[in-house]
């Protein structure tokens, strides 16, 4: 049985004892195509004192900077989508608050439902089928590597697209939980609006901004869970002392810390953490933490149009690492490395980075799972093949025929 979700429902968990159900709308902006910086910033000051949930998707890059976006698209995801919740529940453990919304048995029931509907259990055969093959990559990771020397990038995010096709979810709030279960990611979220679901086990943060402080955390360096703790904490060793991982992190802080120089108020720009180590339930990662205060009336979209998309899934310099990332890879990325996240009445907002993510098209019964890593000089194509298979593999073997 599917759980009939008002349309739409945002399901942000943080995996550490909370999470907030948003469902139902009092106002929906969807942007099908450009021009959505304009309309989303005018859907927030319509709006102010409500809370606002919504996702940005990576083309919107298109509309900062001059570039474009013409390869392979299946998933047709708007380029952004933003709602003013009917209800907006905050849940810790079983304690349900209302803070948006007034408390009812319909209310209740569904959020009651919503949750048990996890709990359904589903057989998935999926067969994935690789965008692009071993080979390719292979070709592409030398090119990216010749750009690298040529001096028009000093590191680049490159990404590759593992896809299946007639795909019928039928428990997709359990196909969320599964996928849940086993990363536990910190910026987990599951998403259904329109044709589309999201299912998201993304460890890291884009950006979030409480009062005048603005923060980000950008991650590079991964390396997967040992099998016992021994062998875990030889990894822990190795990823900490690695001069490759360490040198991809500290390149995107400098992004970053560029950035918000933006709209920092002079000299407030600051490194708060620096590669440091965070181990999730399959991976370990290095992630760094910039901060700085930001310059008064300064917008949301003052903010996207200074950092979207994040550096972390670009590379550096930020603009010629985009427009190789069109030449070297075959779909388009679409809500995949854009930002799922929402805006408090006061103002304040969190945002993820939209990795480890299965994306579905209901009327498409298309399913896409993206995954990337950076690139520099020192990178080894098999290496990062590797790298790529230990970030989702585990994802797409819960989902495997």
């Amino acid at each position: 049985m599917q759980t009939q979700n008002p349309n739409p429902t945002f399901y942000l968990n943080s995996n550490k004892g909370s999470s907030l159900l948003a469902f139902g709308s009092k106002d929906v902006l969807r942007v099908d195509k450009y021009s959505s910086l304009d309309l989303i910033q005018r859907f927030i000051n319509k709006h102010k004192s409500n809370y606002i949930f919504g996702f940005l998707s990576y083309d919107i890059k298109n509309e900062i900077e001059d570039l474009k976006s013409k390869n392979i698209e299946n998933l047709f995801f708007p380029m952004a989508y933003f709602f003013v919740p009917s209800y907006v529940v905050k849940i810790e453990m079983n304690n349900l608050d209302y803070l948006c919304g007034i408390e009812n048995e319909e209310s209740n029931s569904f959020v009651q439902n919503f949750l048990n509907q996890e709990m359904i259990t589903y057989s998935y055969k999926i067969n994935w089928k690789a965008r692009t093959s071993k080979k390719e990559y292979f070709k592409n990771i030398h090119a990216i590597k010749e750009h690298i020397k040529n001096g028009d990038v000093y590191e680049l995010n490159y990404c590759q697209e593992f896809y299946a096709e007639n795909i019928n979810l039928q428990t997709p709030n359990n196909f969320y939980s599964k996928l849940n279960d086993s990363t536990l990611a910190p910026f987990s979220s599951f998403l259904t609006f329109d044709e589309f679901m999201v299912f998201s086990a993304s460890p890291e943060r884009f950006i979030k901004k409480v009062g005048n402080k603005l923060f980000s955390e950008p991650i590079k360096g991964t390396a997967p869970r040992g099998d016992n703790k021994k062998k875990d904490d030889q990894i822990i060793k190795e990823l900490q002392n690695s001069p490759k991982e360490r040198s991809e992190n500290v390149m995107i802080v400098d992004l970053v810390r560029n950035d918000l120089s933006k709209i920092a108020s002079p000299s407030s720009v600051k490194v708060d953490e620096l590669c440091k180590l965070h181990s999730f339930k399959t991976v370990h990662q290095l992630i760094s933490k910039v901060s700085c205060d930001l310059k008064k009336e300064t917008s949301f979209t003052d903010i996207i149009k200074a950092t979207f998309p994040m550096g972390s899934m670009t590379g550096a310099p930020k603009i010629s690492s985009m427009k190789i990332i069109e030449e070297m890879e075959q779909f388009k990325r679409g809500l995949y490395s854009g930002s799922i996240g929402y805006i408090e009445p006061n103002g304040d907002f969190d945002f993820n980075v939209v990795i480890r993510s299965i994306l579905y098209n209901s009327q498409k019964n298309y399913l896409s799972c993206s995954v990337g890593g950076a690139i520099t000089i020192e990178s080894e194509a098999q290496k990062e093949y590797d790298e790529c298979q230990t970030k989702v593999g585990k994802l797409m073997q819960l989902f495997n025929a």
